[in-house]
C-alpha cells in the first residue's frame, strides 16, 4: 500500500532470553524521536480506526500476534479506497510496519490472553494531531 513500508527485523537468540531489535535512527523510516509507547490489547478486541495527520508510526509488535488492517482514503493516492493487511508477532513475522500520516488503521489482538505492540512517534502525543472513528464506519469484516 502506497504510505506503508515494511522493515525486517533482527533477534539475537539467547539462551536467557532473546534481544528483540526495533529500531535506529539510521533505519529507514526513522523520522526523529518523540515519544514511545506500548499498547496492549486483549485476545479478539479490536482498537481502532484511527488516523494521524503529521506523525509517522514505527510499529513492532514484541508480545504476541497482532493483526493489523489500514485503509486509504487518501483522494488521489494510488491505493485508494484499498485495505492493507499484516500479522506481526515475534515468532511468525518480527518486522517493523511504518505508516505514513493519513491514512486509518485498526488492529485486532490474536493472542490470549493479549499482544503488546511498540510505537515509535516523531513528536510527543497531542491529541488533536489523530481522528478516531468507530469500527463500524469503515466497513471490513474482521473475522475473514
Amino acid at each position: 500500500m502506497q504510505g506503508v513500508d515494511i522493515y525486517d527485523l533482527k533477534q539475537i537468540e539467547v539462551n536467557k532470553g532473546n534481544i528483540l531489535h526495533a529500531l535506529k535512527a539510521k533505519d529507514e523510516g526513522y523520522v526523529g524521536f518523540g515519544e514511545a509507547y506500548f499498547s496492549q490489547i486483549k485476545y479478539g478486541e479490536i482498537k481502532g480506526w484511527k488516523r494521524h495527520n503529521e506523525f509517522v508510526l514505527n510499529i513492532i509488535v514484541p508480545v504476541g500476534e497482532i493483526k493489523f488492517v489500514i485503509f486509504d482514503d487518501r483522494a488521489g493516492s494510488a491505493t485508494y479506497q484499498s485495505f492493507f493487511e499484516i500479522k506481526l508477532s515475534p515468532s511468525r513475522n518480527y518486522k517493523r510496519i511504518c505508516v505514513q500520516p493519513g491514512l486509518w488503521m485498526a488492529f485486532q489482538g490474536l493472542s490470549s490472553p493479549f499482544s503488546i505492540l511498540l510505537d515509535i512517534i516523531p513528536g510527543a502525543h497531542i491529541s488533536s494531531e489523530a481522528d478516531s472513528v468507530s469500527l463500524d464506519k469503515i466497513e471490513y469484516d474482521f473475522k475473514s
